[in-house]
């Protein structure tokens, strides 16, 4: 295990959150924590480049469709009627195509931070993945209304103002995906002796 001081993740931040202008914020939100910016750019994403981010694995996909289909039984909505199926992998591969669709539709801009446990610290900053669910104080709590259900019944992908890496192996795998070695800069911020 590495020095979890040195612990570094990515984020990107999404069309409709760089679209609303919030890129300042979210970026200050982090650095406020105590989190170093050690890469930044913003890019028009391709569609090969967001489906090599994606996770292509049936695990994976079957996950986003079940997560969809509890949202429809919440409501009482059928998906057969809505989508035409109501088989967890059709749906996962749905969601995973309105996903891509979506993070090609504007400009993004992805970093890295490192910093203290900084994948669970950038994930508690923007909040639970489902806007509607996110606590206030977080960044989609903040900035979002939107929710699984009403992206569904509108056949597109959930706008949750950014993306967080979820753990240290999908952190490795997009860091080599979205960075070269010369893209990413290491320096020591003023208060780091004092806070860590």
């Amino acid at each position: 295990m590495t020095n979890p001081k040195k612990e570094k993740t990515v984020f990107i931040i999404k069309p409709d959150g760089v679209k609303r202008g919030l890129v300042g914020e979210i970026l200050s939100r982090f650095e406020k924590r105590g989190l170093k910016i050690i890469a930044l750019d913003m890019i028009l994403a391709s569609k090969e480049e967001m489906d090599s981010h994606y996770p292509k694995d049936e695990v994976w996909i079957k996950r986003l469709g079940e997560k969809s289909l509890a949202n429809y039984r919440q409501y009482g909505i059928d998906p057969k009627e809505k989508l035409g199926t109501d088989d967890s992998f059709e749906i996962g591969k749905m969601l995973r195509k309105w996903v891509v669709e979506y993070m090609t539709s504007g400009p993004i801009i992805k970093g890295i931070v490192s910093g203290v446990h900084a994948i669970d610290m950038v994930r508690k900053i923007c909040g639970n993945t489902l806007p509607n669910l996110a606590e206030m104080g977080t960044v989609r709590g903040d900035y979002s209304v939107d929710s699984a259900i009403s992206a569904n019944l509108n056949k597109r992908s959930v706008h949750n103002i950014v993306h967080a890496s979820e753990n240290l192996e999908e952190a490795e795998n997009e860091l080599k995906l979205w960075f070269k070695e010369k893209e990413i800069h290491d320096y020591k911020r003023v208060e780091e002796d004092i806070m860590f």
